[in-house]
C-alpha cells in the first residue's frame, strides 16, 4: 500500500484542526459556559435553553441553504482554497472573540458563537470537497478515513489539555471558572489555525469548471442546471435519500446518548468518560472502515455500518446500567467514525470533480437537515412509551429505510 502523499496529509490535518473547535468548544466549554453567564445575568434556565437552541439553529441553516451555492463558486480555478481560507479564518477569529467577551455580555457571547459556527460549517463544506482534488477514486477511502480518525484523535488531545485545566483547577488557582473557560476557546482557536496552516497556504485544487468574467451570475445558472437536470445523477441522488435516513440516526444517537444516559442515574463524570473513551475508539475505528472498503468494497462496507447501527438500536432496549451504556457506547464508537468516512469518499467518486464543491454542498444540505427527523422521532416515541429508551430504539427505522434504499440504489460499475 502506497504511502499518503503529503497533500493528503496536510488535508487530513485540517480534521485534526477544527475536532478542537468540535468538541471543546461546542460540545463541552460553551454550553456550559452560556449557561452560567445567562443566568448571572439574570436569564432564566428555560430561556438561556431556547437561546442556546435557535443559535446552533440559525448558524447551521444559514450554512446548509447557502452550500450550494458556495460551492458553486468555489468550484472556479485557485476559488476553492480561497473560500476555505475565509471561512476557517473567520471561525478562527471569531472563536479567539469568545475568549474576549465581558462575562456578562450572553448575547454577545450568542451572536459571536453563531458567527464562528458558520465559520466552522462553511471550512468543512470546502474541506470535504479537497477530497476530490487530494485523493483519486482509488485512495478516497483510506484518505477520507484517515481523516476523520485523525480528527477524533486530534479533539481528544485538545480535550484532554482542557481537561488538564479544569482537573487542576485552573493550573493550581492561576485561573477561575471563568477563567478556565476562556482557556478553552483561546486553546481552540491555536489548535485550529497551527494545524489547519498547512492546507490553508498549500491546498491545490486540480479540478475546476472554466473561468468566467461574472461567477455570482454564472453560479447560480449552473446551480439551476444542476437541480433541472437532476435526473441525469439519479445513482448519485438515491444515494443521497438513503444518506438522509441513515446520516440521521447516526447523528441523532450520539446527540441524544447524554441525555438517555442521565435518565439511567449516570453520572456526569462517567459521561464525560464516556465520550472520551468513545472518540479514542472512533480513531482506529475510522482507519479499519477505509481498510475493509479496500477489501470488500465501500458499498459492503456501508451497509456492514448501517447493519450494526440498526443492532445498537435494538440493543438500546436493554439499557439498564453504567455497564450497558458502556457497551453502546463502545459499540457506536467502532462505527461512527468510519460509516461518515466512507459515505464522504464514496459520494466523492459519484460526483463530476470538477464540480466537486457544488454537489458537497447538496451533502452538507442532507447531513444538517437530517438532524431534524431523528430528535423528533426519539422525542415522540420516549413521551409515548415514557421511556428513553424505546425513543432510542425507534431509531431503527431509519437505518431500515437508510439501508434499503441503499441496497436498492442504481449501479454503475465502482471504482474501488
Amino acid at each position: 500500500m502506497k504511502k499518503l502523499t503529503k497533500q493528503q496529509w496536510q488535508w487530513i490535518f485540517y480534521d485534526w484542526a477544527n475536532s478542537g473547535y468540535g468538541i471543546v468548544v461546542v460540545t463541552a466549554v460553551l454550553p456550559v459556559y452560556f449557561k452560567a453567564v445567562a443566568k448571572n445575568a439574570g436569564l432564566s434556565a428555560a430561556n438561556s435553553t431556547a437561546y442556546w437552541g435557535y443559535a446552533n439553529s440559525f448558524g447551521t441553516l444559514i450554512v446548509s441553504v447557502l452550500a450550494p451555492l458556495l460551492g458553486a463558486l468555489a468550484d472556479y480555478p485557485h476559488a476553492k482554497k480561497r473560500w476555505l481560507n475565509i471561512f476557517t479564518g473567520l471561525g478562527i477569529a471569531l472563536t479567539f472573540a469568545l475568549a474576549l467577551v465581558p462575562t456578562g455580555q450572553w448575547l454577545w457571547l450568542l451572536v459571536i458563537y453563531i458567527g464562528s459556527l458558520i465559520g466552522y460549517s462553511g471550512g468543512n463544506l470546502f474541506y470535504d470537497s479537497f477530497l476530490t482534488d487530494v485523493a483519486n477514486d482509488k485512495q478516497m477511502d483510506r484518505v477520507s478515513s484517515y481523516g476523520y480518525g485523525m480528527g477524533y484523535l486530534g479533539g481528544v488531545l485538545a480535550f484532554i489539555i482542557f481537561l488538564a485545566a479544569q482537573l487542576s483547577h485552573g493550573f493550581n488557582g492561576l485561573l477561575d471558572s471563568y477563567g478556565v473557560a476562556k482557556f478553552s476557546f483561546l486553546l481552540a482557536a491555536v489548535w485550529w489555525i497551527i494545524f489547519a496552516w498547512p492546507l490553508m497556504c498549500h491546498g491545490k485544487q486540480v479540478y475546476s469548471v472554466a473561468a468566467t468574467a461574472n461567477p455570482l451570475k454564472d453560479s447560480l445558472r449552473r446551480l439551476k442546471l444542476t437541480i433541472q437536470h437532476l435526473n441525469n445523477y439519479r445513482q448519485l441522488v438515491w444515494f443521497l435519500v438513503a444518506y438522509f435516513f441513515y446520516i440521521d440516526g447516526v447523528d441523532t444517537i450520539f446527540t441524544m446518548a447524554t441525555v438517555i444516559g442521565t435518565d439511567l442515574g449516570i453520572k456526569t463524570t462517567d459521561l464525560m468518560l464516556v465520550l472520551l473513551v468513545v472518540q479514542l475508539i472512533a480513531f482506529p475505528f475510522s482507519i479499519l472502515y477505509g481498510w475493509l472498503a479496500n477489501k470488500i468494497s465501500t458499498r459492503y462496507t456501508i451497509m456492514m455500518g448501517i447493519i450494526i447501527y440498526l443492532g445498537i438500536c435494538l440493543y438500546a432496549l436493554n439499557l439498564h446500567s453504567l455497564r450497558d451504556f458502556w457497551i453502546l457506547a463502545i459499540l457506536v464508537g467502532t462505527s461512527q467514525g468510519g460509516i461518515q468516512a466512507l459515505s464522504r469518499s464514496y459520494f466523492g467518486r459519484l460526483v463530476p470533480k470538477d464540480e466537486s464543491s457544488e454537489f458537497y454542498g447538496f451533502y452538507n444540505i442532507l447531513g444538517k437537515f437530517s438532524a431534524i427527523l431523528g430528535p423528533v422521532i426519539v422525542g415522540i416515541v420516549t413521551q409515548w412509551t415514557g421511556k428513553s429508551t424505546v425513543g432510542a430504539a425507534s431509531l431503527s427505522i431509519l437505518f431500515l429505510i437508510g439501508l434499503i434504499f441503499f441496497m436498492t440504489m442504481p449501479l454503475r460499475k465502482e471504482k474501488n
